[in-house]
């Protein structure tokens, strides 16, 4: 055999969830509107000092089963890609999704790079058969739905 067609070794990987050790108390069940998002991704990034986001994966009743934060950046900005961010919702078997991200500014005024990528992520969401619900902005004790703002 020449070493032009030389065999190659494949590997053989698994993929699989890993559930962090911490967890959030959700007494509600159900995710009924962007209000209530709000209170859950508040508890999960609501201190962090840098543009965090995150997103929120439900099941066919709008349950939450999981909460993953996809990207931490910097004060003012956060590098996100459809890719990573339904990579979990995927491992999850999530019916839908809800996005999520603060503003450490205090202002949860959505900015143009905001609204395309909540374009974006519904769009490779509705590819993959997982919506996105919404996209939450966080600020300083308030926040902003995308949806109900009429952007996506």
């Amino acid at each position: 055999m020449s070493k032009k067609n030389a065999a190659k070794r494949i590997e053989i990987v698994s993929l699989r969830m890993v559930r962090e050790r911490t967890s959030l108390f959700y007494p509600n069940r159900v995710i009924r509107g962007p209000e209530d998002a709000a209170k859950l991704f508040r508890q999960f990034i609501g201190d962090c000092d840098r543009e965090t986001f995150c997103i929120l994966c439900l099941n066919t009743k709008n349950e939450p089963t999981a909460i993953h934060r996809v990207s931490t950046g910097t004060l003012n900005a956060s590098l996100v890609h459809p890719r990573e961010t339904f990579k979990l919702a995927i491992l999850a078997n999530s019916a839908s999704i809800i996005a999520c991200h603060n503003h450490p500014s205090g202002v949860p005024e959505p900015s143009r790079e905001d609204i395309e990528l909540t374009e974006r992520l519904r769009d490779s969401g509705t590819l993959l058969g997982i919506e996105l619900l919404d996209h939450i902005v966080l600020g300083d004790g308030t926040f902003v739905s995308l949806k109900d703002r009429g952007l996506m």
